[in-house]
């Protein structure tokens, strides 16, 4: 049976990539589960997998195109279960025909309801269902460029899909515009893309030659969300500088166990395993806030997210249940999400539900600096490059290995004396590293 392989829905927010190889020529057999192409999102680079046996009759994309879920990828003939004993072609052709057929019929069945009066206190099943697709047709009856997504979105908070301005390709709404038009009512400001303003700009080729690039799908998911954090979360930063000599000492001293069990006993393990120690005595800090419905929103559980520099661009791959893991446990996960992260290996599914974020520059330089907030976390943990400082001691100056942090979090959820608290036990624990379990 001929059929068209299509881009399946690929996780929560995702509505398109650009095609990064394809992996199968026309005339290849293909087995179920089998790859058959690379697609960078916004937010990973994924392999899609073909769903069925059959073989390709013929590509109808190329590398670099940019495709939105349920767009055909190629062409195949299906392979029959059994030889000789399938149903003929043209029969399977007229099954599927008379499915198409009563698709079609359902649905003008389901309109039909939608115009009848309502019975006072009655809601079946089927309306609930036409409740699931309000808000895909404008006011003057044409479509809304939406996934079920970003729908869904829309009805949690509210928002009118026809009044929103989409900032995707072709004008299609975002997950980021619902959030940022509902931010912008809260406020009483004119709702908007959730992308930054447009700023008129100079024509910069009257100085010199320039060169343009367009944005990558991962800058220009960094570019929307950055933005919704800076312009929905009131950001304080609490500076601190950790004296982390012993601590230096404890991690060369047991480095070699670390590596052992195939990790690398960095600061970086070491502060996330603070840090979600931290989370638990602090749980405002574990937190987020709802305006909508004016609540603070406390997490139970704590999944940290590891900002890693990637030459896509920034990416936060997020670990779970940091709490109930060693530092060695911890060091080794962070080689590895880090490594899936920097050869564009990272799953859909490690790129949310994180907590907290913790970023560290340290290994570029720098003494201090103003993380932005991840969206929807209340707070994240800078850290920069340690440096030898002189130290007032029992008496006399000492040499001191000095460790900058920086603590960006959102005001609205974070009083100042309890982010100085957060920040003072996370100091308290680094200057103490005996207090630290491996």
């Amino acid at each position: 049976m001929a059929g068209k392989f299509v881009l399946p829905e690929l996780g929560e927010g995702v509505e398109k990539g650009d095609i990064v190889s394809i992996s199968v020529s026309a005339g290849d057999v293909v087995e179920p589960g089998q790859s058959v192409m690379e697609l960078e999102t916004d937010k990973a680079t994924v392999d899609i997998p073909f769903e069925e046996s059959g073989k390709i009759t013929e590509i109808l994309v190329s590398v670099g195109d940019s495709v939105d879920i349920g767009a055909p990828l190629f062409s195949y003939e299906a392979s029959s279960g059994d030889e000789g004993e399938g149903e003929p072609a043209e029969e399977e052709e007229e099954k599927a025909e008379q499915s198409e057929e009563s698709k079609k019929t359902e649905k003008k069945k389901e309109l039909e309801r939608d115009k009848e009066p309502e019975e006072p206190g009655k809601m079946d099943a089927a309306k609930e269902d036409d409740k699931e697709e309000k808000g895909t047709e404008s006011r003057d009856g044409g479509h809304i460029p939406a996934g079920p997504a970003v729908r869904r979105v829309a009805r949690e908070k509210n928002v009118d899909l026809s009044s929103v301005e989409g900032s995707g390709k072709r004008g299609r709404i975002t997950v980021e515009d619902v959030e940022a038009f509902a931010s912008g009512k809260e406020k009483g400001e004119r709702p908007g893309a959730a992308s930054p303003a447009a700023v008129s700009l100079p024509d910069f080729s009257k100085f010199g030659e320039v060169t343009r690039e367009p944005f990558s799908n991962v800058r220009r998911a960094t570019a929307r969300h950055l933005s919704l954090s800076w312009n929905t979360a009131p950001h304080v930063t609490q500076h601190s500088l950790v004296n982390v000599t012993e601590l230096e000492a404890w991690r060369n001293r047991n480095a070699r166990a670390v590596e052992k069990a195939g990790g690398k006993l960095t600061v970086t393990a070491i502060i996330v395993k603070v840090v979600a120690q931290a989370l638990r005595r602090f749980q405002n800090i574990n937190a987020s806030i709802d305006m909508e419905r004016e609540e603070v929103i406390l997490r139970h559980y704590v999944n940290i997210g590891i900002a890693v520099d990637t030459p896509r661009g920034l990416l936060v791959p997020v670990m779970r249940d940091v709490d109930k893991k060693s530092i060695t446990e911890i060091a080794v996960e962070i080689g590895e999400v880090s490594g899936r992260a920097r050869n564009g290996k990272t799953g859909l599914d490690e790129l949310s539900g994180g907590c907290f974020t913790v970023t560290n520059l340290g290994g570029i330089g720098g003494h201090f600096f103003t993380p932005i907030l991840n969206h929807p976390e209340a707070a994240i943990l800078g850290v920069s490059r340690s440096r030898i400082e002189p130290v007032y001691q029992d008496g006399e100056f000492v040499a001191a290995e000095i460790l900058p942090l920086s603590l960006s979090y959102d005001h609205r959820v974070i009083d100042g004396a309890d982010a100085a608290r957060f920040v003072k036990w996370i100091s308290d624990a680094l200057e103490n590293p005996m207090s630290i379990l491996l």
